[in-house]
């Protein structure tokens, strides 16, 4: 709050003391002036007596001699004096001896002198002989001009009146500066200070004592509104606790503290909304506890109350992974997880869910187990409001129940066995690389110049005991998930150098190996160190190595991949960047990085013609690979018509079907004993 400037007291009260001050300057300057004007009249009577009596012995000897000559001597005299303006010695019934005059003096100031003096003032004092006689003879009369006497006069009341008006000046600032001192700035610091106060929170910030005030009238003021303020917040506080507690028994559950049904599906549906206005899944997971029902015959009802506390505690734990967790009643709680882009991360979240509630309960000496059971649904699919997502949750969950425990289920079937399926995939793959399930197969490379295999690429296949083969875009992933990728990526990275120098060995010595990275080891730290003992304890060449990574995968953090790609390059391994053109492709992240070659995706080489789109897209990048200075390698070749056109738009290298499939080891030796067909015209 700013105090506006026309409104301060302090500027009210500079100006209502400066105006008094002035006003009674004003009065003391004319009550001197006056009484100036008085003294004034005393001089000049006094001066024009002590004329007349400086002159009343030669003016009684020139009357008593009748010496004209004298007279007019005495006149000459008077006159020095300028003010007289006439002067005269005679008998008042006779002719004057002696007479002289002179016009008034002009000055400007005479306006205003002469109603207060007077134009003249005449005086006399009588002509009398020696004593004893004391004879009378006459007068001496002179008339003095005020003219002088008044502008004198008038000098005197200037400087009276500018003094009188500037003491009383000085004399107002002095009493505002201090009252300013004394009161004005004491009431400003207690004003900022109260400016602060947060009405919510009045106690938090108590008003200051201000320095010196401390026994006065500020001192008890402040003291007296920090008691008001402290009261004010008192009561708040209470009015504030008893709120909180209505709203909690109507919102939160008593026993666990946790959120009631109500006050979840009010979450829920906030959240629903931003879901389907941002195109994302949310999933409600209901848990619900498995013979919970004997936990309290068994033990006691305030051990089961316990009990419920302790899982909600641990249960707590989990807020990172869900958005909204609630109580519906009885053993039942309701968890929600959203932004969620695939089932399995539903059933990820319910797995450590389950895993939370393994681990016993001491409670009074007594050790408990329990078990849960969860039903999953999804939005949108299972359901597009709160109540029916939680409704159908709860149904599953008692559903999943009656046929088996401890597990969660989806309200779709189909969804339910394929996160099962999953999970069971996941479990598997931690050990098929011990169980020595993973195996290699290799795909040539045709060098289109010299019409000759000079590469394979390595491609890694899991051969499950019960499934079968497994595609590796579904195993991958899920080894990028769980972490395990990092040990398959080094068994892979191991098995094709071992390889690479056998077939070195048995006379393919140009040959070079290609070994795909994944995201997660291309920003691994200890990548380069790996990949350069390997070339040294496999004794391969430099550039008889080469690691491709997807376009993807470098855009995720451009930075730490182009750091690792330049500690690759320098042990040795070439870099090739694979599926080019399906991600970011930009020319400013080619020149930085440390690329040797550039691999078209196959679904840029599957559906080549000559006017197609994809003939301009892969004209474009073997351009734009020429213009880097980089080799050029198109996978996914499967007709002489692709090959043909490849080569004519200058692609260096080849890779598909056209040429061979992926092949075990042994039979991919005798492939490169065959001879190479004739190249394309």
């Amino acid at each position: 709050m700013k105090l506006e400037s026309r409104s301060s007291l302090s500027r009210k009260l500079l100006r209502g003391v400066l105006l008094s001050a002035l006003a009674v300057g004003l009065v003391l300057s004319c009550a001197q002036i006056l009484f100036d004007a008085y003294k004034t009249r005393g001089v000049i009577e006094a001066e024009a007596q002590r004329i007349l009596r400086m002159s009343r012995d030669p003016s009684t000897q020139a009357l008593y001699s009748l010496d004209r000559e004298m007279g007019t001597q005495v006149m000459e005299g008077l006159f020095q004096h300028e003010s007289i303006r006439v002067a005269s010695i005679g008998h008042p019934a006779e002719a004057p001896l002696a007479l002289k005059t002179r016009p008034l003096i002009k000055l400007p100031t005479r306006w205003l002198t002469d109603p207060v003096l007077g134009e003249q003032q005449t005086f006399t004092i009588p002509l009398v002989g020696r004593p004893p006689h004391n004879e009378y003879y006459g007068e001496l009369a002179i008339t003095l001009d005020t003219g002088r006497y008044g502008q004198q006069f008038i000098n005197n009341s200037v400087v009276i009146f500018i003094a009188g008006t500037l003491r009383a000046l000085a004399l107002g600032l002095v009493l505002y500066l201090i009252y300013q001192w004394l009161l004005t700035r004491p009431l400003m610091a207690i004003i900022e200070n109260l400016v602060r106060i947060n009405p919510d929170r009045p106690g938090e910030h108590k008003l200051p004592m201000i320095r010196g005030h401390e026994q006065n009238e500020l001192g008890l003021w402040v003291n007296t509104a920090n008691g008001l303020l402290a009261s004010i917040d008192q009561n708040m506080n209470l009015r504030r606790e008893a709120e909180d507690s209505l709203a909690r028994m109507t919102q939160f559950d008593f026993l666990t503290g946790l959120p009631n049904r109500q006050h979840l599906q009010r979450q829920l549906n906030q959240i629903l909304d931003e879901a389907g206005r941002t195109q994302r899944c949310v999933a409600a997971l209901c848990l619900g506890l498995d013979d919970f029902k004997g936990i309290n015959e068994q033990f006691s009802y305030q051990i089961g109350d316990r009990l419920l506390v302790a899982l909600a505690d641990r249960l707590r734990e989990q807020n990172g992974r869900i958005v909204a967790f609630a109580r519906l009643g009885g053993d039942q709680f309701a968890m929600i997880k959203a932004e969620i882009e695939q089932p399995y991360e539903a059933a990820e979240l319910a797995q450590q869910l389950l895993d939370a509630l393994d681990a016993p309960i001491m409670l009074d000496n007594h050790v408990i187990r329990v078990r849960a059971t969860i039903g999953i649904t999804l939005f949108p699919d299972d359901g597009d409001s709160a109540e029916k997502l939680l409704q159908k949750a709860e149904q599953t969950m008692t559903l999943a129940k009656s046929r088996s425990r401890n597990r969660y289920q989806f309200y779709v079937a189909s969804i339910d066995s394929e996160m099962r399926r999953r999970r069971e995939l996941v479990k598997d793959l931690g050990e098929a690389l011990q169980l020595g399930q993973f195996f290699l197969v290799y795909q040539p490379q045709v060098d289109y110049r010299l019409n000759r295999v000079n590469g394979v690429e390595a491609l890694i296949r899991w051969k499950h005991p019960e499934r079968g083969l497994v595609p590796p875009d579904q195993f991958i992933p899920l080894a990028e998930q769980n972490g395990s990728i990092l040990a398959i990526g080094e068994w892979v990275l191991d098995q094709a150098c071992r390889q690479l120098r056998e077939w070195h060995e048995e006379g393919f010595v140009g040959l070079r190996m290609a070994v795909n990275l994944s995201t997660v080891q291309l920003h691994h730290a200890e990548l380069p160190r790996l990949v350069s003992n390997l070339m040294q304890v496999h004794r391969l060449p430099p550039e008889s190595l080469e690691l491709e990574v997807t376009e993807t995968g470098l855009m995720e953090d451009i930075s730490a991949a182009a750091q690792n790609l330049h500690s690759l390059r320098r042990s040795g391994a070439l870099i090739a960047i694979d599926d080019f053109g399906t991600g970011y492709s930009s020319l400013s992240y080619l020149k930085s990085l440390p690329l040797d070659k550039i691999k078209i995706d196959r679904s840029f080489v599957q559906d080549i013609a000559p006017e197609g789109g994809d003939a301009t897209i892969v004209n474009a990048i073997v351009q734009l690979a020429r213009s880097l200075n980089m080799q050029v390698i198109a996978e996914g070749v499967e007709t002489a018509e692709q090959e043909a056109y490849l080569i004519a738009q200058g692609c260096h290298e080849g890779q598909g079907f056209y040429y061979s499939k992926p092949l075990p080891a042994r039979e991919l030796t005798q492939y490169l004993n065959q001879p190479r067909p004739a190249a394309v015209g």
